[in-house]
């Protein structure tokens, strides 16, 4: 048996790049699959419904029984319509991958409003969007006394947990989406809801434009050698992700090639105590010291 045999599922950003491998892999193993790109570009503007058309038509050639959306879901009404299709055709949603974004580099004192708004309105809007209506979805599911087994993959990125110079639109919307992960495992582990987020490190278009990445991803010259970055490496730990019998939540996983590593979020790392509030004299005495020693 397939491994979401059975699975009904929303890929979001699913028409290129890595949404377009985990669709693979998730027909492969099973799951019935609702495909969502708007077909924008990388910067997020403009639209071609053929893009998310072509990935949907390849999956059915295999056999795979899917559905197209080409609906914005950074908005809840594309949200909505996308997840609804799933509901209306299959009646059920067990996993959602919010793999939708875009990407503006800019320096920050560069950087435009409408630069910043349309970055995080991509990424950590559309999350929060799909999330909601699914979470909602579930949460009556579980009151009405039916059993919810159901996934959520999110998409993190070293931007935001390490930081990059030039994306500080990208990189407060993907650490916002770290933090939004760990805090609906909390909440939403009541209805029996997992979610958890990935940190791929891949060659997409997120990627392959970026000034000094883009060489570092490139796929190998011999076609006998591993493509360390090939986005379809990321596939598995998703679809793991998304199983039935997967039991992990609120974590957040480093992926890259074959390696997976467990992300730690914020933590204290060094401790200054004084009785009382100190003086800005010894604050600073005390800090100099500790800030020195802390990694």
């Amino acid at each position: 048996m397939h491994s979401l045999e059975g699975r009904v599922a929303v890929i979001t950003g699913a028409g290129r790049g890595m949404g377009r491998e985990h669709a693979r892999l998730f027909a492969a193993e099973g799951a019935r699959i609702v495909v969502n790109d708007t077909g924008a570009e990388r910067d997020g503007t403009g639209s071609d419904p053929s893009v998310v058309a072509a990935i949907a038509e390849e999956l059915s050639s295999a056999g795979a029984d899917v559905l197209t959306s080409d609906h914005d879901v950074a908005t809840t009404e594309g949200a909505q319509a996308a997840i609804g299709l799933a509901l209306g055709t299959w009646g059920r949603l067990d996993v959602l991958v919010n793999n939708a974004g875009i990407l503006r580099d800019r320096m920050f004192v560069n950087m435009t409003d409408e630069e910043w708004d349309s970055v995080i309105r991509g990424h950590l809007r559309s999350t929060f969007s799909t999330t909601r209506v699914a979470a909602g979805h579930w949460r009556d599911c579980a009151k009405a006394g039916d059993e919810v087994r159901a996934s959520v993959v999110n998409v993190s990125s070293t931007s935001g947990l390490i930081g990059a110079v030039g994306q500080s639109n990208y990189g407060a919307a993907k650490a916002g989406i770290a933090a939004m992960t760990v805090i609906l495992a909390e909440e939403l582990g009541r209805y029996g809801v997992r979610i958890n987020a990935i940190v791929p490190v891949a060659r997409t278009r997120m990627t392959e434009e970026v000034a000094g990445i883009a060489d570092l991803v490139r796929a190998p010259d011999d076609p006998a050698v591993f493509d360390t970055f090939h986005p379809a490496n990321v596939s598995p730990v998703v679809a793991w992700l998304a199983t039935e019998a997967c039991s992990a939540t609120g974590r957040v996983l480093y992926v890259k090639g074959g390696e997976v590593r467990v992300v730690e979020g914020w933590h204290y790392a060094g401790t200054w105590e004084h009785e009382g509030r100190g003086t800005v004299a010894e604050v600073g005495q005390a800090l100099g010291v500790l800030l020195g020693e802390a990694p």
